[in-house]
């Protein structure tokens, strides 16, 4: 470990919040210690997130001794021995020692014990495996400090037996080398994650789609999915024919400092690797179980792309303002991109310059009320009176300002008034 590394320990140690929660739990007969993804990122330089800590002491004694230091203890996993303690707007997890005691794959049944090597060599990956203590001392039970040194993600032990504890760990596997590895996946980890492949298939949806997002966001995702493609486990996770040249173009794929925030949504670069039409998306909710929020941006970036395609990269803007009107600017700009995303230059030059113009866009200030002091019946009418006007507003350029807008209001009413059926005003709108 270089001085660099042990001046960024100490003073990590030294935060109060750190200095505090370990001198809370390491009465005489306990020992606590910080473990997995805060020593990995501390070592690394990167960020730190979650600071998590394995103790020897049992649940009700870590809550004990927590609420004797003034924490609020909350027993938010305590059938698996974790604890979190709340104070002065930080939280720790705290998770008393465990073993594996029966595993089915998916989950496991465990016991509480006293030896940190046990507990640490029960995890996935050497880098996730190192644990500090309260006097700066780093533990390393599986050659991880090594692994670390060399960006190399490898599972602890026999990887195949560490897959078939939880096959998540496949995706996990991929993840973390995108977000931590360099170079190719290790040889014997990604042999056994073909050969555990068919257990992915139990693994809840909500799981899978959540580890899978993460991976598609990481730094090397582009590198991480085209070895997964390789290997055969792509097509399977999304259930269909992945885009691989589109989604390496908008992925960054190793050029930003590692750790860094991916620049699009998760649900973007997802669109990127998968969609091209509206099946597709239907496809992915169903195959991810989506949220509605992820599910609602795919969804609109498919009906862009399948408004947009063959237009671009010459679409006229009025034509991108109406399709934004209806689906978004954001689902508009996103299909821009990935329509042009292996274009040349001046094409990728043009898309981004359309979407400026349509970020400059000024608002369509008119609304109901607008509509009401021409006399027109507070009811469906108003919807469509507005849905006229503001088409024939950009048609028109999209002038700015109320007045010049108003104008388009009552030009609507107008045609709306003289109409005699409701095909009649379609006919005469348009």
């Amino acid at each position: 470990m270089n001085q660099a590394a042990t001046m960024r320990i100490a003073a990590f140690l030294a935060r109060p919040a750190v200095a505090a929660v370990l001198a809370a739990l390491n009465p005489e007969g306990e020992e606590t210690r910080i473990i997995g993804g805060a020593v990995r990122n501390l070592l690394l330089d990167e960020p730190i997130g979650d600071v998590d800590l394995a103790t020897t002491a049992l649940p009700q004694e870590t809550i004990r001794l927590g609420r004797a230091a003034g924490y609020k203890a909350v027993p938010t996993g305590i059938e698996h021995g974790t604890v979190t303690l709340v104070r002065d707007g930080a939280s720790f997890e705290v998770t008393t020692l465990r073993r594996d005691v029966e595993t089915d794959g998916r989950r496991a049944k465990v016991a509480f014990g006293r030896a940190f090597a046990e507990d640490a060599l029960r995890r996935d990956f050497t880098i996730n495996a190192l644990g500090l203590d309260r006097h700066g001392g780093l533990h390393d039970y599986g050659d991880g400090l090594a692994d670390l040194a060399a960006r190399r993600i490898r599972f602890i032990g026999d990887p195949a037996e560490r897959i078939r504890e939880d096959y998540l760990r496949i995706l996990r596997f991929f993840r973390f080398h995108a977000q931590y590895g360099h170079g190719g996946p290790d040889p014997a980890g990604l042999a056994a994650c073909i050969s555990g492949r068919a257990g992915l298939e139990g693994l809840s949806r909500e799981r899978v789609r959540a580890e899978t997002l993460k991976l598609l966001i990481a730094p090397g995702a582009a590198y991480a999915v085209m070895a997964m493609a390789g290997a055969g486990l792509l097509m399977p996770l999304i259930g269909g024919v992945p885009y691989l040249s589109r989604f390496a173009a908008i992925a960054d794929g190793g050029g930003r400092k590692r750790g860094a925030a991916a620049p699009f949504h998760p649900a973007f670069r997802l669109a990127a690797l998968a969609v091209a039409v509206g099946e597709d998306a239907l496809r992915l909710r169903e195959r991810l179980r989506l949220s509605n929020e992820e599910f609602d941006r795919i969804e609109r970036i498919a009906a862009a792309l399948e408004a947009l395609s063959g237009q671009v990269p010459s679409p006229m803007l009025a034509a991108l303002r109406h399709l934004a009107q209806r689906i978004g600017v954001d689902a508009v700009a996103a299909g821009l991109i990935l329509l042009t995303a292996n274009a040349g230059e001046p094409q990728r030059l043009e898309a981004q310059a359309l979407i400026a113009d349509l970020g400059r866009t000024p608002p369509f200030l008119p609304n109901g009320r607008d509509v009401l002091v021409h006399g027109v019946a507070a009811g469906p009418k108003i919807g469509r009176v507005l849905e006229a006007a503001r088409s024939a507003w950009i048609d028109a350029g999209c002038p700015a300002g109320q007045v010049e807008q108003a104008a388009f209001v009552e030009a609507a009413v107008e045609i709306l008034e003289g109409a005699a059926t409701e095909a009649e005003f379609t006919n005469r709108q348009s």
